[in-house]
């Protein structure tokens, strides 16, 4: 394997010894293979590193509240998906000796490789705060509540200081190992495996906790729940029913209608962010740092099953299991007259939520908004039945601390504190840390320079920002979290489109470009990844960016194809 000019001497010896290492297991029997393949592996777990983060937690959450168990195959479906497609770049940038941004400019298109690198800059500084303030609310709700929060000798706002500087140095310290050579990437991916360890073990702790404790897990209902049922595409979840039974029509009707659009989204949701935009950048250059080449092919695959599909998949199931037997059709504590079992009160977000499903319940009998006064909505919303109010309670959005707090009665307050919270806690961490070693391989790729270069730790330094998100992050949401979703969100279809051009491209793959049956199976698992990825994202980015989301797709994709005729026009022979 040639020298890389971005690697040291030290790596290039390095990784050409691990090269040999995996030459000579050819033709073994592939549990001959397991041992070298876990030591070697790496890439796979950064990805799991990144995707096992609060949006995951959040969202597996969320799943569990709104359906139950009958819809944990979407996230792993969502997953596969995405692995499709990182695949087909892994594939690229093993077979080839061009590096994915440099042979999208050149033989795709510029403005996709500079869209591509840009927006998982972008991506990382934004997604990067929610992350420092998930870290803040396990530390000071969780692990140490008598030490932090507002009512220590800390304060409110001298918490949030010491907690997120405290996350920003940890991340930092293991993040610059990654910039060190190879040692320091073998020491930081040891470190990324056992975070991931962390959080899978400790998700799994609670279901099994939940299990011995008899709280009605129907493990019957939880294998059920793996297997695809597009119908909930139109129709709400079965646990849903008797509530809606119970309602006059013009009532079952908006509730439904609000359930099913809810199912709609966290569908679009998880199919068009299980592998955003910056994972796929990630996954190419982390193989490049490691000096992948094609005889690591199965060392890939076997990287992107066991490193990222199985913890993603049992860490989200058991988070959707969790949240399931705690939530599902079961209402907030706070909300109902007659509840007698109330152990917190709801927050503020959970109340203003709670408030709006009743507004909108009265606005859609009354002939939608400005029907109604807002003195006319206020009466009518007192006027709703039990059974109404029960359905919005039952549907406001809970979140890891109200699991936490749901727990307490069946697993004891220490183990529900201190193993969720280390859980949650070491998810904060790893995704962090993830997002800084995108941002320096961006920085190293634009700037054409070595790993081990100052360039490096400056890239990782742009996610600190993320350090303002328990501050800022509620305000920020609008300004910078809807931008940036409407951005990668539009960018992530399209860089799959790249992604299945590059594979067909012979001036990129030359000699190892896939042909007959084996092309055949590569197109169509791709283009099937692209159309449902596709439509995921342009829904979900009409939801976030209405017309001036679409707007900015148009533009991007305009811009691309001026650039491509610009492209055509100079190297025509014809040009005078």
């Amino acid at each position: 394997m040639p020298e890389d000019s971005r690697l040291s001497k030290e790596d290039n010896k390095r990784f050409d010894e691990e090269a040999r290492r995996l030459r000579a297991l050819q033709g073994e029997k592939w549990y001959v293979k397991l041992k070298t393949y876990f030591a070697l592996s790496g890439p796979g777990w950064l990805q799991s590193a990144l995707t096992l983060g609060g949006g995951s937690l959040a969202s597996g959450l969320y799943l569990g509240v709104l359906t139950g168990v009958s819809m944990l195959w979407l996230q792993p479906l969502a997953m596969l998906l995405g692995i499709i497609m990182l695949s087909a770049l892994g594939l690229v940038t093993l077979a080839t000796d061009q590096r994915p941004f440099y042979a999208i400019n050149e033989h795709i298109n510029p403005v996709l490789g500079w869209g591509w690198a840009l927006g998982s800059i972008l991506a990382c500084m934004v997604w990067v705060m929610p992350q420092f303030s998930l870290a803040n609310g396990v530390v000071q709700q969780n692990l140490l509540p008598g030490i932090f929060g507002p009512g220590s000798v800390f304060g409110d706002f001298g918490s949030m200081l010491f907690i997120s500087v405290l996350a920003l140095a940890i991340t930092l310290g293991m993040t610059w190992n990654y910039g060190g050579g190879s040692r320091g990437v073998t020491i930081f991916e040891m470190i990324l495996k056992g975070l991931v360890a962390i959080v899978v073990l400790s998700f799994i702790g609670v279901v099994v906790r939940l299990t011995i404790a008899g709280n009605a897990i129907d493990w019957g209902e939880v294998f059920a729940g793996f297997i695809p049922n597009p119908a909930l595409i139109f129709r709400p979840a079965e646990g849903f029913l008797p509530l809606l039974n119970e309602l006059p029509e013009i009532s079952a009707q908006y509730w439904s209608e609000l359930i099913v659009s809810r199912q709609q989204e966290v569908m679009a949701a998880a199919l068009s962010s299980a592998v955003g935009i910056n994972a796929t950048f990630l996954f190419a250059y982390s193989m490049l740092r490691r000096k992948w080449g094609t005889e690591y092919k199965g060392m890939m695959k076997f990287d992107l099953i066991a490193g990222m599909l199985l913890p993603f998949m049992l860490a989200t199931s058991c988070v959707v299991i969790a949240g399931a037997s705690q939530f599902h059709t079961v209402p907030q504590p706070g909300f109902l007259e007659n509840d007698q079992s109330v152990q917190w009160e709801p927050n503020e977000q959970q109340v203003s939520e709670y408030n709006r499903l009743l507004e909108g319940r009265v606005l859609h009998e009354a002939g939608g908004t400005g029907a109604l006064s807002d003195e006319q909505i206020a009466s009518q919303v007192e006027q709703l039945g039990d059974t109404e109010q029960r359905m919005a309670a039952t549907l406001v959005t809970r979140d890891a601390f109200d699991l936490a707090l749901s727990l307490q009665p069946l697993l004891g307050g220490a183990f529900s504190n201190i193993i969720f919270g280390i859980g949650v806690f070491a998810m904060a961490l790893s995704t962090i840390t993830i997002h800084m070693v995108i941002c320096g391989f961006v920085v190293c790729e634009i700037m054409k320079v070595p790993y081990d270069s100052w360039h490096f730790r400056a890239g990782i330094m742009i996610p600190s920002v993320g350090v303002l998100g328990p501050f800022f992050w509620d305000q920020a949401l609008f300004w910078l979290a809807i931008p940036t979703s409407v951005v990668t969100l539009m960018l992530l279809p399209i860089a799959y489109v790249t992604f299945f051009l590059m594979l067909n491209s012979k001036a990129i793959m030359k000699e190892h470009k896939p042909t007959g049956r084996r092309r055949v199976i590569w197109n169509t698992l791709m283009i099937l990844s692209i159309v449902l990825i596709g439509t995921a994202s342009i829904y979900m980015l009409w939801q976030y960016g209405g017309i001036w989301g679409l707007t900015a797709l148009l533009l991007f994709l305009g811009a691309a194809v001026v650039v491509e005729w610009k492209k055509r026009t100079k190297s025509s022979p014809l040009r005078s």
